[in-house]
Formats: structure tokens, sequence, C-alpha cells
């Protein structure tokens, strides 16, 4: 072909030519003149690769062309530097072909200005860098997956979270860490996230933790199995253990509010109740002495309304609304006497005790809180293999922070702590979290009817502290109570021996139970007061208001149909404002009642009540204002 041709040719093509021989430049075409910045060739040709080859590119593009006219098979493609005219570098990719130029070996070079690409390049490593620093330092695990479920790609983040690094994970399947009662709704989710193209996936799910515990994790995820850069679904899958937990505690506070709302009205109308059987047995116990055959069945049957009071009492410890008698207190002295109380009783339990030093102050209702911690023993005992084994109780002053405090819902501040351990059996997760339920029980028939452990939920609370448990089956159990620390002097406790007084002033007893009107009533004739009887709030109004000036006393109940106690109350103020009222009721006093403290009542009394309380609560109110 015409050497005319040939020039012609290599002239139209669209890449940089140039032809080497010996080190030597031999021909270039006018795109070349272009790329390097020279008009004429003259300025190029006869020169070394020198003149436009970077100088820290030179020794390497000369070797690969000597290697190549020796014979040596190299890459045809490969990238260096140029500098043009203007000293300008740019960034080249040269596809070398060796032949005769001549009748002597020489390389044909095609040289295409890759300075787009390269910007490309670095544009996306920035991006990668910036992507890769991102997924490193994100809160959230982000992983692949690929249409199996097997880990592609797991981020840092792993490792913080749930305690994997990446290669423990990558190239093995998810399911072998889901919980397995989760793992059939996963692998559901997972499956028709598989097969709906361009939908994302949402899930939340537990997780298996390098230590062998579950974390609750939310995952949101979308299909990129079309990418071929990602060639699988993406995941981000965020720690939610924490909220979990918060959902948790809120919804068992709201059943509890719930559930101690209905406890707290049984054990009232119970309370009344055993009022009209506990105010029969004392009139029918003051006819008789010890040596009369029904004295011993009479006090077997106080004994026994006692317990129901008791048990209703418990039922009161749990429900809301409760208030008690608040008395600056050393709880390791308290403590100390219910371990000892306990340890008498249960000789086979080895019971160790840590008292921390300098414990501060509690204030708390002392009989309350004995009720508490003797139902934590008593459920560590029942808890125990055989009936032996060991009951650890520690106290100890704490100074809680935000942190400390957002998973178990009280304020920030000092507290004292008790902690009741056992060796027994533990419960498992589910038994746990309804450990605190009233009416709940794991024990054998007769050994318990579910109220303890709720009874002392209640009462703490309303201490306002909070009781925690923490167990595994096999592991035993550590119960720990939280009690708001207080700065106030330790009051000493005081016997308060209790004997029948009575009286001679004019009392109206207002209740809309006919039957504690009816015993009540001769409870109070007994103790030689004159008795105005009135069923209901609108009653009580109308007999005051006829006998004004001559009743001395009101015995008020609380909760009664139309008129309320409260309402009675304010309306009797209207007519004497110096009218004296004891409050009377089934419940704990209320926030309600302890208003009406504030506003004059002069005193409380829970039903049921004995005969010397009764007589004591009246000449107190009478005594106060002599």
């Amino acid at each position: 072909m015409d050497p005319y041709v040939y020039k012609r040719i290599l002239e139209n093509i669209r890449d940089a030519i140039v032809v080497n021989q010996d080190g030597k430049t031999k021909y270039v075409n006018s795109k070349m003149l272009e790329l390097l910045g020279y008009s004429t060739d003259t300025e190029i040709i006869g020169k070394g690769f020198d003149l436009f080859v970077h100088p820290d590119d030179y020794k390497r593009v000369l070797a690969n062309h000597e290697r190549r006219l020796q014979g040596e098979k190299l890459n045809t493609v490969y990238e260096f530097r140029v500098v043009d005219k203007n000293g300008k570098t740019i960034p080249v990719e040269i596809r070398v072909n060796v032949f005769e130029w001549e009748g002597r070996p020489a390389t044909l070079n095609f040289l295409i200005d890759i300075t787009e690409r390269k910007n490309a390049e670095a544009v996306l490593q920035k991006s990668e860098e910036r992507l890769h620093e991102l997924f490193r330092n994100s809160s959230d695990i982000i992983s692949i997956f690929d249409i199996t479920g097997n880990f592609l790609y797991v981020s840092p983040s792993l490792k913080r979270i749930a305690g994997y690094l990446e290669t423990d994970l990558v190239g093995k399947n998810f399911t072998g860490y889901i919980h397995p009662a989760d793992l059939k709704s996963t692998i559901k989710n997972f499956s028709r996230k598989a097969r709906q193209r361009n939908k994302g996936l949402a899930a939340e799910f537990r997780f298996r933790h390098a230590d062998g515990s579950w974390i609750y994790l939310e995952a949101l995820g979308y299909d990129c199995l079309d990418n071929p850069a990602i060639n699988g679904i993406i995941i981000n899958a965020r720690d939610v253990s924490g909220r979990r937990r918060m959902e948790e505690q809120l919804l068992q506070a709201q059943k509890m509010e719930a559930i101690g709302a209905l406890a707290g009205g049984i054990a009232h109308d119970f309370n009344n109740l055993l009022m009209g059987i506990q105010g029969n047995i004392s009139l029918m116990l003051l006819r008789r002495d010890s040596a009369d055959p029904d004295f011993r069945k009479l006090k077997s049957m106080e004994s026994l309304v006692q317990s129901g009071a008791d048990l209703a009492a418990k039922l009161l410890g749990f429900a809301r609304g409760g208030q008690y008698e608040l008395k600056s207190t050393d709880l390791n002295e308290l403590v100390s006497k219910t371990v000892n109380v306990f340890g008498r009783t249960k000789r086979e339990i080895m019971i160790h005790q840590k008292y921390g030093k300098n414990v501060c102050p509690v204030e708390v209702d002392r009989v309350q809180i004995e009720q508490v911690l003797i139902n934590l023993y008593v459920n560590a005992w029942q808890a125990m293999p055989g009936g032996g084994g060991d009951i650890y109780v520690e106290t100890d002053n704490i100074v809680l922070n935000d942190a400390d405090v957002l998973p178990i819902g009280i304020p920030a501040g000092a507290y004292v702590r008790i902690m009741v351990t056992d060796t027994g059996m533990g419960m498992d997760e589910e038994t746990r979290r309804r450990i605190f339920e009233p009416f709940f029980t794991t024990k054998e028939k007769g050994r318990g009817v579910g109220l303890g452990l709720a009874s002392a939920y209640g009462i703490i609370k309303k201490h306002g502290g909070i009781i925690d448990v923490t167990s595994e089956p096999g592991h035993g159990t550590i119960f720990t109570i939280y009690l708001p620390a207080s700065s106030k002097e330790v009051l000493k406790e005081t016997i308060d021996v209790k004997t029948i007084i009575e009286g001679n002033e004019t009392i109206l007893l207002v209740d809309d139970e006919e039957s504690i009107v009816d015993v009540c009533g001769e409870m109070l004739g007994v103790l030689g007061y004159n008795v105005l009887q009135a069923k209901s709030g609108k009653d009580a109004l109308k007999i005051y208001e006829e006998n004004k000036g001559k009743i001395d006393l009101v015995i008020l109940d609380m909760i009664m149909p139309g008129l309320s106690g409260g309402e009675t109350f304010e309306m009797l103020k209207l007519i004497d404002p110096e009218v004296k009222v004891m409050l009377s009721t089934g419940y704990i006093i209320s926030e309600q009642a302890k208003k009406m403290m504030q506003r004059g009542c002069r005193a409380f009394i829970q039903k049921p009540f004995l005969m010397d309380e009764l007589s004591q609560k009246i000449r107190e109110v009478f005594d106060r204002n002599e």
C-alpha cells in the first residue's frame, strides 16, 4: 500500500500515535502533537522518551519498550503520565504493538488521554472511602446478604454491637444467629423480600450476641440483587434492646396499674365484709371470758379475720394510690431484724449478711418493708432445690445517674440498695416477666396465692423506689430494691400498748353498708357513746343539721354512692366549720383521703378494725382538742 495512504489512515485515527525505535521517536500523528501541545513533528522526531514521558515514569516506560523489542511478552496496555510542552502532566493509557520499521523492530504506540476517567476514578475512590468511613462509624450494623441469606459483607460496627468480627459472619447464613422463636417470621420476611423486588424490608427480631445473650435488632433492607456492584440485599440493623426494655416496662407498668386498681377495689369490698364479721366477734368476746366454751372458737375466728385482712392488705399494698406511715429508718437495722426472724424458722438455709457502712436513712413504712423482705426470703427458700441452699443479703448506698435509671424507670439520685440473692433454680424469661403480677404463681397448690411479690412491687413503688429481678434457669435469682435515700434523722420505734377506752360523747356514724352501720353502731354503744346512724351522705347532712351543736364526732365512710365521703365532708364544713370528722374506709389512705386530712379531718381508721383500735382513735381526736 502507498505510504501516503498509511499516513492518511494514521492521521484520521482518534488516538495519539507515536512510533519509537531504539528509544527515539520516529513518527507522531497530529493527535499526538495536539496531546503534547507541539505545532510540528520536528519538535519531537528524533527525540527520546524523556521529552514527553513524566520523569517518575520514564525508567518504567523505557524498560518496557526495550523488553518488547527483545521479544518479551508483556501487557500490551498500561498507564503512565506524559508532560506536554507547557509542563502539564496528563495521564494516558497506551496500547503497544511491535512491528518492522525500515527493516528493524520498532513499537507502534496508541495513546489515549484518560484525564476524565482518572478524575472520575478519584471521585469514586473518595466516595468509596467516605462510604467506608460512614460504615465504619455507623451506630447501626450494615450488612449485605446473597439470595440464600448468607452474609456477603458486615460493617465494623458489628463488633461493638454484637461482639463479632466481620470474618466471624461472612459466608455464614443469618438463620443461625436468629432466636428460635423469631426465626420463622424472619425467614418469612426475608423470603417475601427475595420474591418482591424493589420493595423494602422491615423486621424486628432477636439476634444472638457473641457472648450468648440475645439483643433486639430492628432491620430495614432493600433489594439490590439487580445491581452488579452489590448483587445482594442490603440490611441496616439497629440495636433496639434498650427501647424494647423501656416498652416492656411501660406495658408492665400500665398493666400493673390497671390490675392494681381492680385489686384495690376488691380489697376495699373484702375489708367491708371483714369489718362486719370482726365487729360481731368483738361484741361477742366482750360478753365471754376465757372459760366460755365458745371463747376459743371466737378467738380462732378473729385470727382468721386477721388473716383475711392481711390478704387484703397485700392487695392494697399492690394497688395504686396507697400511702403508708413513713418514718426515717435505719435500713441495716430493719433488714437485720427480718433476717434474724426468718433465719430462726428456716435453719436449713445459710444466710449471708453484708451491710454497707454509713447507709443513708430511708423514709419507709417499716411494717410494709418488713413484709416485702420476708416475702423475698420466703420466695428464695421455696426456690431452693430440696429446701436447702444459700441466701445473700446486702445493703449499700448508691448514686444512680440518668443512664443508670433509664432501664428501671426511677429518677436519678441517691438511693439505698438492698440485694437478696438465692442459689435456687432460677426462672426463665417468661416467668421473670410475670413474677410481679397478682395471683401469678409457679408454686404448687397450698404454698401461696401469688400476691406476695405483687404486693412487694406495689409497696416499693409507692415508696418512690423500684424492685427489679434478674434470673436465669439453674443460676438462681437476684432481687434488687432501690429506695430513695433521706437526710432525715432516724426515728427509733416505740411500743404502743393499746387498751379499750370508753367515752360518753355523741357520734354520727356514716356508712352505706347496712351491716357495718349496725355492727359499728353497736360497738360504739358498748364503748359508752351516744350513736346516730346515717346510710348515705345526704342522710348524714340532714341528721347533722337537725342535731347541730350536739354531735361531737362524725365517723365518715370514704366510698359511698351519691355523695362521696369527700363531698359530704365539704358540705358538713359549710354547716359547721369546726366539725370533727374521722375517715373510715376499706382502702389504705388514698390521695383523696390525704387531701381531706389536710383540709381538717381529724383521724383515719382502716377497716376492719378491732374494738381497742376504734376506742383509741376516737379518744385521740377528743384529747387532741381538749
